[in-house]
């Protein structure tokens, strides 16, 4: 009976390990919103990773053991924060790639609770007299990824934070404090990890 059981226990983590290899290698988040001001006024809230946190949906006051250092120059590519501590784990984010008033692209770099890199890419289009802003995710699946998205759907999770972020950009951009944010504008020199 004990070998019966023990074979039977082999295969389903033989076939759980099989289910879990066919999940994709890659993936992708992305969402979409009209930001009521052109351009020119919100490419500086994402350029800047200082100003980024004043809409950052992500951001979490820093705490005893939290560090948040800021390093090369004070906006475009170079740019970076790194933070440690706390429930957000460690990590860094470096602005990888800037053009005026149409893309910022940074590269994520998470070290705990577990260690990927990742790639964000902000697009914005003049649309309507403001801007259609895209944000974007990507990277390649880790195993433990794959696992977790046996449980976790990482898209709908995520992708309602970007959400809130771009709707917290459209009130920043208009000069409006939103709810979420109202802490980082009196101190934006504390981002936390950019998604």
């Amino acid at each position: 009976m004990a070998i019966k059981i023990a074979i039977a226990v082999l295969v389903i983590v033989v076939a759980l390990g099989a289910f879990v290899a066919t999940r994709p290698d890659h993936f992708r988040i992305e969402r979409n919103a009209h930001v009521a001001a052109p351009p020119e006024t919100v490419f500086p809230l994402i350029n800047s990773l200082r100003r980024f946190d004043t809409w950052n949906p992500f951001r979490s006051e820093p705490g005893p053991g939290v560090t948040n250092v800021f390093d090369g120059p004070n906006e475009g590519p170079g740019a970076s924060f790194a933070y440690a501590g706390g429930e957000s784990g460690a990590g860094r984010m470096t602005i990888v790639e800037s053009q005026p008033s149409a893309r910022v692209v940074l590269k994520l770099e998470f070290i705990k609770p577990f260690e990927a890199t990742n790639q964000t890419t902000f697009t914005l289009t003049p649309e309507n007299g403001g801007t259609r802003v895209s944000w974007a995710m990507e990277g390649e699946n880790t195993l433990m990824g794959k696992v977790m998205s046996l449980v976790v759907n990482m898209d709908t999770m995520l992708g309602k934070e970007f959400e809130k972020g771009l709707a917290n950009l459209d009130a920043v951009a208009r000069g409006v404090t939103p709810p979420s944010s109202a802490s980082a504008q009196v101190d934006a020199a504390t981002p936390a990890p950019a998604l």
